[in-house]
């Protein structure tokens, strides 16, 4: 379950600060982690509209919305009233940081973040960024101009930043949520009704859903149900209810989830770095279906290859993703248990350390 956080002593005198980000759970989870180990009053700013929202509201942070616009690399009508809504942002963001007073002010990434890195610099407040991913978003490369300090998830990130920002950088690696690390499998498996003994699947197509993944797990269950239980998160948008034996569809997993990858044999998924994080966080053998380029700046099929590169996952990318190439790679890794072993030791390697405690203690030493 998503910890709720203590205000230290109730005491607004103590050290406040300030978290910034969201648009997908994988810019929210990771900074929750963070939060739920301070013990200082925590305020989240996001957008208004936003997955956020819920998510830090059920964490028990105080939420602050703000209007934001969308960072896009290319031409776009849109560019001119995002310029706005980010203008309005920045502005919000100076009063919410003039009556809230944060010590520091935390940046987890996606385009509602650079608001608040933004005022944070112009009202003297420190800022850190964080980049999940193996190189940083457009979020991250401007924010880190303006941070004190740059956190990122993998040592060779550090090639990716410009030699400036390299100097105040330190490698963390991804935090997860507390309830990882003592997820219960056979908790998972009474959730969804999966028998003991029965391979248990989890596909997770991202908090927001894939449609692409969707229907190549939709293709391949006739074949896939026959030997394995297979849970599904679709993503609210993409939801559709369906009531077949030792199948288990779910528009979207939340204080479960840790549970479930838990029970999970194998994991397919997407490749968002937070979801990453978690499946080496619990050491978890996998099949990954990055976004391709075409739906992305490429940053899943870069952290695809760091993982199938340590012998972690199998990657199948979308132009060679067919039902008949999921299945018999599934069907490979059950011949026997050694590989899924062997892959589930790799992904532990990739996910030692507790990264939600390290950032932490960096932060309230920074705090004093």
């Amino acid at each position: 379950m998503i910890r709720r956080l203590s205000t230290g002593d109730g005491s607004r005198a103590s050290p406040v600060v300030a978290f910034a980000g969201g648009g997908t759970a994988g810019h929210v989870f990771p900074g929750l982690a963070v939060a739920a180990r301070l013990g200082r009053r925590v305020v989240w700013i996001g957008s208004r509209d936003g997955v956020e929202k819920q998510l830090v509201a059920d964490a028990g942070i105080e939420f602050r919305g703000i209007p934001a616009g969308k960072l896009r690399r290319y031409l776009s009508v849109r560019n001119v009233t995002d310029i706005i809504r980010t203008a309005a942002g920045i502005v919000a963001c100076l009063r919410i940081l003039k009556k809230d007073r944060p010590s520091l002010l935390f940046s987890k990434g996606g385009f509602v973040s650079v608001p608040p890195v933004l005022a944070a610099w112009l009202r003297g407040i420190p800022a850190w960024t964080h980049e999940s991913d193996f190189d940083p978003g457009l979020a991250t490369r401007i924010n880190m101009r303006f941070c004190e300090k740059v956190l990122v998830s993998f040592p060779e990130t550090l090639d990716y930043l410009p030699a400036a920002c390299r100097q105040k950088a330190v490698v963390t690696g991804n935090p997860v949520r507390d309830a990882l690390y003592s997820a219960q499998p056979h908790l998972g498996r009474a959730f969804v009704g999966c028998r003991d003994g029965l391979p248990f699947l989890l596909v997770i197509g991202g908090s927001l859903g894939s449609s692409f993944v969707n229907a190549l797990i939709m293709a391949s269950l006739p074949r896939l149900l026959q030997r394995f239980f297979v849970v599904h998160q679709m993503g609210a948008k993409e939801f559709t209810p369906a009531s077949k034996a030792n199948y288990y569809p779910a528009p979207f997993f939340r204080d479960e989830l840790p549970d479930l990858m838990a029970a999970a044999d194998l994991v397919i998924s997407r490749a968002g770095a937070n979801t990453l994080a978690e499946i080496a966080a619990l050491g978890k053998p996998s099949i990954l279906i990055p976004l391709p380029t075409s739906g992305s700046r490429g940053d899943q099929l870069r952290n695809a290859a760091i993982f199938q590169a340590r012998g972690a996952s199998l990657v199948l990318e979308e132009n060679g993703a067919t039902p008949e190439a999921l299945v018999s790679a599934v069907e490979a890794l059950f011949e026997g248990t050694e590989r899924r072993a062997a892959m589930g030791r790799c992904a532990s390697q990739l996910g030692a350390g507790r990264p939600d405690k390290a950032i932490a203690d960096l932060i309230l030493r920074r705090l004093g």
